[in-house]
């Protein structure tokens, strides 16, 4: 009966969201205010229903309903809980209806937090989210049910892949799902502005939060699903360039453009188009994302094969999505006013060449993505692209914009002295250079080009400080004073510093652990001790252990350096009772300035074992800066001018008032 009530729900909500994207709409074109209001109250109509649909979802999880063929594929009556509810979204249906949740989610808080937003553009916003809903609810329905019965249940299911019974895919794929489907509504916003054919100061006032939550919750959930392939998979890295990676980071280098873009908009009232364009640009990537993974062109750890019909479902939904934004786009744009005119040595400048810089960054990946799948399907054949096309592509695209990030920071609105913003960073730059020089003897002169990779993170690094500091007059004025001014910093510069602080600190730990990084491989009796990179694994022997659905071999490592004792490493090797995979479970002791990494392998039937010994440079300092990132986005949202919208046009309504009448 609960199944059958989830069904119920699911299929209220499209009632819902149908009824949302057509009278708001209508509403709006007749300054109807009764209409207009009509799409708030059925946001959040439908949110209660999707909330039921996945409360039902998630109970037959919870209790083991093997009669439900979702859970029976993806569930096993042994499994801990934490695994049992994660499982309602480790899987195509489950993942599906997490995703209209979160849509859901994203419209009714529209509706509950856009009071300052004009009657008009808030009724044609909620109506575009509805029709995004409509879609993925029909897909849902038709082609994903996830209620769907089967006649003989089994007595226990097949449990869920052993890869996502973790803590880091537990939480890693609703912290994506909520960055992709957050852009929806820059999406929306875009959509709504280009019918209304209006862009202003006040739009991007309204855009900029919504679009910063989603990016700190992209960020979150990249950084979250490589710390799990770094310390989960067991091959000591934390990024391969994978596809399933990859459509993750595409809307997460275009959401970062849209940011920097709708500061310019809401400043000095510029780049409208670009801004416009950006924001349907973003989603549209994320439900590419989407098609790539739930449509079965791709298999991987966290992508669903799934039927073709599903597929050729989605691919419709995307045409109709950006196929007519983009036409919408290229008839409504034009009309729209440019802004203030501008140097191209300004703040504006510098923001549009961070645009340029991320955009082509982003199409490298794309191309790098997307190249192997075209040629097959046209059959040319299996193509592989991996980490040296992106790094002869990507990376020489984005150096230049590292290297800028501090410069910009510098520079006025409209006309700026070059010169005099350089003279400023002269400290800086001394710094890093003293750097590359430490870094240069450290490493006996190679690589490099990670040498140089790290003078130039450490120069946006104190460059980034130094702009701060001169922000608060640190060492010019009194120390109290500069306190005062520290205290009273808008909560958008504190974000700014911390989160380019962040990325300065995550790109020097992943020039370090890729180009320092020590491995070695050998087979170990117990007794016997490796040395990797001036520290000594002792190997203490194994033993068997059991977990509540998995039976495991654990091997024991005593970790030393010039005879003191550090730390004792016990990576295990999991086979998983009901699927009878395998999985590595790495052993791994961190410090500032590096982790020591270990994983067991399989016998040599001559009592020995194979071991994987790491050594990983400033591996942590990736998730460190990654998390001042994160951090630094939750201050900007936390200021003050991003939560208090503009006034509502009161010409606007004053014509509804008129028309009521």
């Amino acid at each position: 009966m609960i199944a059958e009530l989830g069904q119920f729900a699911l299929i209220m909500a499209l009632l819902a969201a149908i009824s949302q994207s057509i009278l708001p709409l209508i509403g709006a074109e007749r300054l109807d205010s009764r209409l207009m209001a009509f799409g708030s109250h059925a946001s959040l109509v439908q949110l209660l229903f999707v909330i039921l649909a996945f409360g039902c979802l998630t109970q037959a999880y919870i209790v083991s309903d093997f009669t439900l063929l979702n859970v029976a594929e993806n569930s096993h009556s042994t499994k801990p809980l934490l695994y049992k509810i994660s499982g309602v979204w480790g899987n195509h249906e489950g993942s599906m209806l997490l995703w209209v949740l979160i849509l859901a989610l994203f419209g009714a808080a529209v509706a509950a937090f856009g009071r300052n937003l004009p009657v008009t553009l808030k009724a044609r916003v909620l109506a575009i989210q509805a029709m995004i809903g409509v879609g993925f609810l029909t897909f849902l329905i038709f082609t994903s049910n996830p209620f769907t019965r089967l006649l003989v249940p089994p007595e226990n299911g097949q449990d869920l892949n052993p890869l996502l019974q973790d803590p880091g895919l537990a939480f890693h794929p609703p912290m994506l799902y909520v960055g992709y489907v957050g852009f929806s509504v820059a999406f929306s916003f875009a959509i709504a502005a280009l019918i209304e054919g209006k862009v202003d100061a006040a739009w991007a006032r309204w855009v900029r939060p919504w679009t910063l939550t989603a990016w700190i919750f992209l960020t979150g959930g990249i950084a979250l699903g490589s710390w799990w392939a770094y310390y989960e998979l067991g091959w000591g890295g934390w990024w391969f360039w994978d596809p399933v990676e990859n459509v993750s980071f595409m809307p997460w280098l275009m959401g970062t453009a849209l940011l920097h873009s709708a500061v310019v908009v809401e400043k000095r009232n510029s780049l409208k188009v670009w801004t416009i364009l950006l924001a349907i640009l973003t989603f549209s990537l994320s439900l590419i994302g989407t098609f790539i993974v739930r449509s079965g062109l791709l298999t991987s750890v966290h992508a669903f094969a799934v039927n073709p019909e599903r597929g050729i479902f989605i691919l419709i939904l995307l045409a109709i999505a950006i196929g007519g934004s983009l036409t919408l786009f290229a008839l409504k744009a034009p009309a729209l006013k440019s802004g203030g005119m501008f140097s191209p040595i300004s703040r504006e400048g510098g923001l549009l060449l961070n645009n340029l810089l991320l955009s082509t960054a982003c199409a490298t990946v794309f191309l790098g993505t997307l190249y192997p799948l075209f040629m097959e399907a046209l059959g040319g054949g299996r193509v592989s692209i991996g980490p040296p096309f992106y790094n002869k592509t990507f990376i020489p695209v984005m150096v230049p914009l590292f290297f800028l990030v501090c410069i910009g920071a510098y520079l006025p609105w409209k006309r700026a002295d070059l010169v005099g913003v350089l003279k400023r960073l002269k400290y800086a730059g001394l710094a890093a250079l003293l750097a590359l020089l430490i870094a240069w003897y450290i490493s006996d002169g190679g690589p490099l080009l990670a040498i140089l990779g790290l003078g130039m993170a450490t120069w946006m690094l104190l460059g980034t400080l130094s702009e701060w500091a001169d922000r608060i007059k640190l060492f010019r004025a009194p120390l109290a004073k500069s306190w005062q001014r520290a205290k009273n910093l808008p909560g958008s510069s504190w974000g700014m510093t911390l989160a380019h602080g962040g990325l300065a600190i995550a790109i020097i730990g992943m020039i370090s652990t890729t180009a320092w990084k020590v491995e070695d491989v050998a087979v170990l009796k117990p007794g016997e001790t490796l040395s990797v990179a001036g520290t000594d694994y002792r190997f203490d022997g194994v033993k068997e252990i059991t977990g509540p659905n998995y039976s495991a071999v654990e091997g024991t490592f005593n970790v030393s350096q010039d005879g003191v004792y550090m730390a004792t490493l016990k990576p295990e090797k999991r086979l998983y009772t009901v699927k009878r995979m395998p999985t590595t479970e790495a052993a791994i002791y961190s410090t500032f300035v590096g982790d020591y990494y270990a994983v067991i392998g399989d016998p040599d039937g001559k009592g020995g074992w194979t071991v994987r010994i790491y050594r990983e440079p400033l591996v942590t300092w990736i998730w460190f800066g990654c998390t001042l990132m994160v951090f630094g986005g939750l201050v900007s949202l936390a200021d003050r001018r991003l939560r208090v919208g503009a006034p509502a046009d009161k010409r606007k309504k004053k014509k509804v008032r008129e028309a009521e009448a």
